[in-house]
């Protein structure tokens, strides 16, 4: 992403500046953000999982520097940093427990470490919160009290943030919605982690969708996905998306039976919170609100969610699609470090 420096109509910054920093099993990104939550700069680094991490957060701030110094950005307004990393963590002790795609970061402190090498306060997050958090703040959320969000990529993360204020949890689990059961069957499928048998994730993630193609294929199905799968000898989920747009039977069939899965998960999670907002984001949204079939998803998962739950509620929630894309982790990572730095200024 280009400076805001470098654009054409755009206002000035507004300091004080957050760096968000969002961590992920190939690559770490790091934004630059100002006091309204536009990015003013963007850029990404490999995060080497299975390398030292303490040597990531070195690198971490390296970049950071060489970030601000591109955008001639004064350090001194730049006042902290958000950082959102996925679980299983602890926030309270600002650690990561046992992430399964960062093998080398169990038990780690990032939060301390991340902040000896930045030499500022970090705040730290669960990644789906994170992106929660920035869709609230500046994008699909932007004016409402409450959101829950759903990220649908390689597994399914959650956030819900109800009267302005994320929902953590007392064991840093809470607000995830990827682990709701919808399915209580003995044979239930388990999620990527090797647990969590008849979870969302287990349904309605990428990782879920290809595997299910693939089961399908498998029973003698014919048609483009068949095709994909007997040359390449696999399906991914993008696969699937691009097999459903050319009307494939089998593609548009798991495009609804996620979207099945979904509105079930999204009936229970708003029983619990009624949040009025449900935002569906990661990159797994089959083309999105400017496709068919993405339109056709989302439709089927409003009409499930109608199917069960109250007509007032069916009525007063919005289900919608994310817009802030890739760019909500890093932003919302920023906006909880500017949440913290605004706390402290009234504690003052």
């Amino acid at each position: 992403m280009p400076p805001l420096s470098n654009r054409e109509n755009v206002a000035p910054a507004k300091p004080p500046f957050f760096w968000g920093v969002d961590v992920g099993g190939t690559n770490i990104k790091i934004g630059l953000v100002d006091d309204s939550g536009r990015p003013v700069v963007f850029d990404s680094i490999e995060t080497q999982p299975e390398v030292d991490p303490v040597k990531a957060c070195q690198r971490v701030a390296a970049k950071c520097q060489q970030m601000a110094l591109g955008v001639a950005i004064d350090c001194d307004q730049i006042v902290g940093c958000g950082v959102g990393a996925p679980g299983p963590l602890s926030l309270r002790e600002g650690k990561l427990l046992d992430p399964s795609n960062l093998p080398a970061w169990h038990q780690f402190p990032i939060r301390d470490k991340m902040s000896e090498a930045l030499k500022m306060p970090v705040s730290f997050i669960n990644d789906a919160n994170a992106a929660a958090f920035g869709e609230w703040w500046i994008g699909s959320g932007a004016g409402q009290t409450s959101l829950a969000l759903l990220t649908l990529g390689t597994g399914v993360g959650g956030g819900v943030i109800y009267e302005g204020k994320l929902i953590n949890g007392c064991n840093s689990f809470g607000s995830e919605l990827g682990h709701i059961i919808v399915d209580c069957r003995p044979d239930a499928r388990l999620c990527n982690w090797g647990g969590g048998q008849g979870q969302l994730e287990a349904y309605a993630s990428a990782s879920a969708v290809a595997l299910r193609a693939q089961e399908l294929i498998q029973l003698g199905t014919s048609g483009i996905l068949h095709d994909t799968w007997k040359e390449a000898g696999r399906v991914t989920a993008k696969d699937v998306y691009l097999a459903a747009v050319k009307g494939d039977d089998l593609a548009l069939q798991i495009v609804d039976e996620t979207a099945f899965y979904l509105g079930v998960g999204i009936a229970s999670a708003v029983h619990a919170v009624d949040p009025g907002l449900v935002v569906l984001g990661g990159a797994m949204n089959f083309g999105g609100a400017s496709c068919p079939v993405g339109c056709r998803f989302i439709k089927a998962i409003r009409a499930e969610f109608s199917r069960r739950t109250f007509s007032n509620v069916s009525a007063g929630t919005k289900i919608e699609f994310a817009r802030l894309g890739p760019e909500a982790g890093y932003i919302g990572a920023a906006g909880i470090a500017r949440q913290a730095s605004k706390e402290l200024e009234a504690q003052a």
